[in-house]
Order: C-alpha cells, then sequence, then structure tokens
C-alpha cells in the first residue's frame, strides 16, 4: 500500500475530511504496514533474477527494456511540407 492514503483531490472534500476526522466523526486513514515476508523477498528479487537468467537472456530484457525506454523518449516526426 502506498506511505500516504488517498485523500480527496477537491479542496472543499479535503477540508471536510479533515473537520470529521478532528471531531472524531471519521476515523483516521493510516497507512497498513508491509507485510515483512513480502519486504524480504522484494529485497532480493533482481539479484535472485539475475542469478536465474542466463547472460543471453538478461541481455535481451535489458534491450527491451532499454529499446521501451528510448520509444517513449522519441520525438514526434514532424512533416516540413
Amino acid at each position: 500500500m502506498a506511505k500516504n492514503p488517498k485523500r480527496p483531490t477537491d479542496f472543499n472534500q479535503r477540508a471536510l475530511q479533515i473537520v470529521r476526522e478532528a471531531i472524531g466523526e471519521e476515523p483516521k486513514q493510516e497507512p497498513d504496514e508491509k507485510d515483512p515476508a513480502a519486504v524480504k523477498l522484494g529485497a532480493k528479487g533482481g539479484r535472485a533474477r539475475a542469478i536465474v537468467l542466463s547472460e543471453e537472456e538478461r541481455s535481451e530484457a535489458a534491450r527491451l527494456a532499454a529499446n521501451a525506454r528510448w520509444k517513449r523518449r522519441a520525438p514526434k516526426e514532424e512533416d516540413s511540407d
């Protein structure tokens, strides 16, 4: 879960939420704790995957990732005619 709970983006709704929390009408939204087992597995995820994949598979994954990044950054071609 995200560090901060989802809050209304509208100024008036947010103000109402703050007032309700202050008077105890609406309980405060506190973020959920992360599962310690998931945190432990997530910390070693990339390293463990790199060990399992062959050099060719790692190279292909890196090539696909780089192509995806550059595709997003590519300027749009404009016709100058």
